[in-house]
């Protein structure tokens, strides 16, 4: 489901929606091809049966698919639909025959840039977008993957060859939040919240020891994380000062509750054919402080993932955030408080947009 200001699309990119938002546009299908019907079961479901398989919408569930996650093909009901009570299952093709939901999607999107007019029935003020990936096995993040902003933060970027990533991570339970979500401000520690707008990559299938040239076809898409960090995380103001406490003021501060909005969905490689070539750009109450491209990066995503994947097996749906560029908040003394409207946009791919509270 692609996601933006004005459309809300079944298409190769994936998301999350209620199914108020997803019924009129349902019906604009192909009779021939779909109908729509609701079951009435514990969790109400919009459920739409295509020629090309079922598509089954979960009240205010995330919507993700593992066979999406996958370039090879893969039996029917590897993919879910579910939130922390309910899944269903979701099938492309006959029961009981092997199908690719990835194909299926890709066959909806055709359809929809021929009949471009049925997207107007999505009622987008209606639909609560979730979180694409609600439970990824690892949320990692880059530290210092862009020259400018290690220097901005008064240290010296050193040339790939001589160094190597910063890898961190997020509890992702906790921290991950979504387009659209409310991003508390720390009460234990309110005064130094920043931004950073970063390209999230998703694993599309298990990865150990891939080469950078091979990296891309365990891809499964992109989408748009903001880490959102504390700089000034200081536990225990009476402390003995330790030679280490320095690094984990700097990790314990990346961690606060909804800390880590992603989405607004993700887009299929298709539709991002390279990842090194994207803008990206972060605005608080529509002033840009973030204007950069992933072509500035340091480690490009190709060579992330070797990486990682040299030292730790990657598996569908793990997320790797992949660094963020010069104007963060802190390098000039400006922080987000609460009623800002912080936007988190890469080309491409989609719109971040959170409140803070």
């Amino acid at each position: 489901v692609s996601a933006n200001e004005a459309t809300l699309g079944l298409s190769c990119q994936l998301a999350s929606v209620h199914p108020r938002a997803l019924s009129p546009f349902l019906e604009r299908l192909p009779k021939e091809q779909c109908s729509s019907s609701v079951t009435k079961d514990a969790s109400p479901r919009l459920v739409a049966r295509c020629g090309w398989g079922d598509i089954a919408a979960a009240q205010q569930v995330n919507i993700y698919s593992q066979t999406n996650l996958r370039r090879e093909r893969s039996p029917p009901r590897a993919a879910t639909i579910a939130d922390d009570r309910h899944s269903a299952a979701m099938r492309t093709g006959d029961p009981g025959v092997e199908g690719d939901r990835r194909e299926a999607a890709l066959r909806v999107d055709g359809w929809l840039a021929a009949h471009a007019e049925a997207a107007d029935d999505l009622k987008l003020a209606e639909a609560k977008i979730l979180t694409p990936i609600p439970r990824p096995n690892k949320l990692l993040l880059l530290a210092g993957n862009y020259a400018k902003n290690i220097e901005d933060g008064g240290e010296t970027a050193v040339e790939r060859a001589r160094t190597y990533p910063y890898v961190f991570m997020k509890p992702a339970s906790t921290t991950l939040n979504r387009h659209g979500g409310e991003i508390p401000i720390p009460a234990v520690s309110p005064d130094n919240i920043d931004w950073e707008c970063e390209l999230g990559v998703i694993i599309s299938r298990r990865a150990k020891g891939v080469s950078e040239a091979e990296a891309l076809e365990y891809v499964a898409g992109y989408t748009v994380v903001n880490d959102i960090s504390d700089r000034g995380f200081r536990p225990n103001s009476n402390r003995e000062l330790r030679d280490r406490d320095k690094f984990f003021d700097w990790q314990h501060g990346k961690w606060h509750d909804g800390s880590c909005p992603v989405g607004p969905c993700v887009a299929c490689p298709e539709s991002v054919p390279d990842p090194q070539t994207l803008p990206l750009q972060l605005t608080v109450n529509g002033e840009v402080h973030q204007d950069a491209s992933t072509a500035m990066q340091i480690f490009p995503v190709a060579a992330v993932i070797e990486f990682i994947s040299s030292f730790v097996t990657l598996e569908a749906g793990d997320i790797i955030s992949t660094g963020t560029a010069a104007g963060v908040g802190h390098a000039k003394g400006v922080h987000l408080k609460a009623g800002d409207q912080v936007e988190a946009r890469i080309e491409g791919v989609g719109i971040l947009k959170n409140t803070m509270v």
